[in-house]
C-alpha cells in the first residue's frame, strides 16, 4: 500500500478549510540578492521525525501547510537528504500542488554530504549521486541551491575554541581561527581538500544546468567564514553563491550580524541565509530532548517563557525577522521551520508587524529583558560546541 513516503506518491489535495486561506494584507517580499529569494523561506526539517511523529507526517496537515506558505508567498524550500524522509514527503506534496503552483513559481534548496549523526561522504562521486537522488526525491529535473552539509565536520579544524562566544575571531583572535589575511589561501590538511573537491563537483553540476546555485552550510560562523574565503582563493577563484548559517541570528545569539559584512567583503559572498530563529527549537515552549543546549541554558529560556509578558517565540521570531532585514544590505532570508496552517499565519502575522513598525517599543523592551537574562548568566552570543 503506497504511503506520503513513497517516492512519487500522488498525495490526495483536501479542499480548502478557513485556515488555508490566507489573510489580506501586505504581500511577502522577494529580496533584490543575486538568489531573488522571499524574506521567509520554508524550513522543511519540519517534514521529517525530528520534530514531528511519522503519523503526523501522514496526514494532511503538512500538504494544507505547504500550500498556505505558497499562497502567501513563501516561495522557496530548504531541505536536505539529512532530514529524514523530508526530501520525499515535499516531493510528494509539491507534485500535488503543482496545478496550482508549477515548479517554476518556487525554488528547492537542498544539502548533500551528511547522511546521519556522524555519516558524511563528500567524495565527488557521492555528491553526483547525491544530488541526483536528491532529484527523484523531489520529483525535479533541477535544483535552484545545493549546499555541502554542516562542513565544520568535514573541514581540517583549526581553532581549540568549539564552545563560547566567538566573536574575537573577526579581531584578536583571527589568526587563532585561520582568518588573518595571510591565511587566506591555505589548506589546512585533508578535510579542506574535501570541501574544495566537493565544490567542484558541485560546479560541474552547475555548468550541466542541474544545479543553479551552489554553497555551503553550518553552525560555527568563523569556519563558515574561513572556508567561504578558502573557496574564493583556490581554482577556480570563484566565490560561493550561497552561504547559511543557523542559530546565529536569534535572541541569544545574534554574531551573525557582525560577521556578515565579512561574507561580503572576504569571501565575496552575494548571499547570506539566516536559519531556525527558534534556535531549533530551544526558544519554544517544547524543546527537543536531543537539543545541544546545556541544562543550565535550558532553564534560562524557561525562566524567560514564564515570566516575560510577550509570547517568547512571537518575540524570537520578530527579533530575527527584523535584524534579517538589516543584514547585509538588507538581502538576507530567514529560514522558518513551519508545522502547521497556524504557525504560517503566525510567521506571516508578526513578518507584517515588523514590516510596519507594530509595537516595536513594547517588542524591544522585552527583548532587552531577555537578552539581559543571557548576558547576566554568560549565555549572550554563546555557541555550543
Amino acid at each position: 500500500m503506497s504511503s506520503v513516503f513513497d517516492i512519487g506518491y500522488c498525495v490526495p489535495i483536501p479542499q480548502d478549510e478557513l485556515d488555508d486561506l490566507p489573510i489580506s494584507g501586505r504581500e511577502l517580499i522577494v529580496l533584490q540578492g543575486p538568489l531573488k529569494l522571499p524574506s521567509i523561506v520554508y524550513g522543511a526539517a519540519s517534514l521529517c521525525d525530528d520534530y514531528n511523529s511519522n503519523e503526523f507526517l501522514s496526514t494532511f496537515v503538512p500538504l494544507r501547510t505547504v500550500r498556505l506558505a505558497l499562497r502567501y508567498g513563501i516561495r522557496a524550500f530548504d531541505t536536505s537528504v539529512y532530514y529524514g524522509k523530508s526530501e520525499i514527503v515535499l516531493g510528494n506534496i509539491l507534485k500535488a500542488l503543482e496545478f496550482e503552483f508549477p515548479r517554476s513559481s518556487y525554488q528547492l534548496m537542498t544539502k548533500c554530504g551528511r547522511y546521519g549523526t556522524s555519516s558524511f561522504d563528500y567524495s565527488q562521486k557521492n555528491i553526483r549521486e547525491s544530488v541526483m537522488n536528491s532529484l527523484r526525491r523531489l520529483q525535479t529535473d533541477y535544483l535552484d541551491t545545493v549546499y555541502l552539509h554542516d562542513v565544520e565536520f568535514v573541514c581540517t579544524p583549526v581553532s581549540q575554541s568549539t564552545s563560547g562566544n566567538h566573536i574575537d575571531a573577526l579581531n584578536t583572535d583571527a589568526e587563532q581561527y585561520g582568518l588573518a589575511d595571510e591565511d587566506r589561501g591555505t589548506i589546512r590538511g585533508p578535510g579542506d581538500q574535501k570541501i574544495l573537491d566537493a565544490i567542484l563537483e558541485l560546479r560541474r553540476l552547475q555548468d550541466e544546468g542541474i544545479v543553479k546555485h551552489i554553497g555551503i552550510t553550518g553552525y560555527p560562523l568563523p569556519t563558515l567564514l574561513r572556508l567561504a574565503i578558502l573557496v574564493l582563493h583556490h581554482p577556480p577563484y570563484k566565490p560561493l553563491d550561497v552561504v547559511l548559517s543557523y542559530c546565529h541570528l536569534t535572541l541569544q545569539n545574534s554574531t551573525f550580524i557582525e560577521f556578515a559584512s565579512h561574507f561580503e567583503t572576504r569571501a565575496g559572498i552575494g548571499q547570506l541565509v539566516a536559519a531556525s530563529p527558534l534556535s531549533m527549537g530551544l526558544l519554544t515552549p517544547s524543546v527537543p530532548k536531543w537539543h545541544p543546549a546545556p541544562a543550565e541554558l535550558r532553564e534560562i529560556v524557561e525562566e524567560s517563557r514564564l515570566q516575560c509578558p510577550m509570547d517568547l517565540s512571537d518575540l524570537a521570531l520578530g527579533f530575527s525577522i527584523r535584524h534579517a532585514g538589516t543584514s547585509v544590505h538588507g538581502n538576507t532570508p530567514l529560514v522558518v521551520g513551519l508545522s502547521t496552517p497556524n504557525e504560517v499565519h503566525q510567521c506571516i502575522k508578526v513578518w507584517r508587524e515588523m514590516q510596519e513598525g507594530s509595537d516595536l517599543d513594547e517588542r524591544e523592551k522585552w527583548e532587552k529583558w531577555v537578552i539581559k537574562k543571557f548576558e547576566d548568566a554568560g549565555f549572550k552570543d554563546w555557541s555550543w560546541a
